[in-house]
């Protein structure tokens, strides 16, 4: 282990803007929801329609990526060194998974073509291959870590074990997918005219923001 490779930062440091942002970004779900909710609450019992603002909803909604962007920025800009080594590495394990799907693409039959000789289904590229591999290790992950973080762990070590896929870049894919479920979610506040509804929306991105929060600042490069 070099002393550059112990200089860089653990992985809540690594990602503290991102971390920040995603956390500012439940207070803000949160709040939107409240928007809602409060004006209800402190309507009198007898009053039947009761006035409350989508906009905070919508707001979340739109401002939520841009934040997210800036923050990893951000991030990026404060260590330029472990930025450096993650590119490094993101080449050595895409080149062994490009390996891989080179070899069983060789070991592979070919697809029975379809009328005039046209494959039925374009085969995926090496390249493509290993692309999704790496996304189906992080979906996988992400899900496993959803019910049992410990089975998790297991399959990370067995999902790392060859070398073609790294820790970080296992753990940075799920953080990601789980971000992209919170702002899917807020995607459908944003179109939803009814408030309780859209409170709703606001709402259920959280959970999925907070588990991006808990894969960034994991750090588990010890396994």
């Amino acid at each position: 282990m070099t002393p550059a490779h112990l200089n860089l930062p653990a992985r809540r440091r690594r990602h503290a803007r991102l971390i920040a942002a995603l956390t500012t970004l439940i207070g803000a779900c949160a709040d939107a929801a409240n928007a809602v909710y409060q004006p209800i609450a402190d309507a009198p019992s007898e009053q039947e329609a009761v006035g409350v603002s989508l906009l905070p909803c919508a707001q979340v909604s739109l401002s939520a990526a841009m934040l997210l962007d800036q923050a990893r920025a951000e991030d990026d800009a404060r260590w330029p060194a472990a930025v450096a080594r993650e590119q490094e590495e993101s080449r050595r394990t895409y080149a062994a998974l490009c390996a891989v799907a080179e070899a069983q693409d060789v070991a592979t039959p070919a697809a029975p073509p379809g009328e005039h000789g046209v494959p039925l289904v374009p085969l995926p590229t090496v390249y493509q291959s290993a692309a999704m591999d790496l996304a189906g290790a992080g979906a996988e992950f992400l899900a496993r870590w959803r019910h049992d973080p410990e089975e998790a762990v297991v399959l990370l070590r067995e999902l790392t074990a060859t070398g073609e896929l790294a820790v970080a870049e296992v753990l940075d894919e799920a953080a990601d997918s789980a971000v992209l479920a919170g702002l899917l979610v807020l995607q459908r506040a944003r179109a939803e005219s009814d408030p309780s509804m859209a409170a709703e929306f606001c709402l259920g991105a959280v959970p999925h923001i907070a588990l991006a929060v808990a894969l960034a600042s994991a750090d588990l490069d010890g396994l």
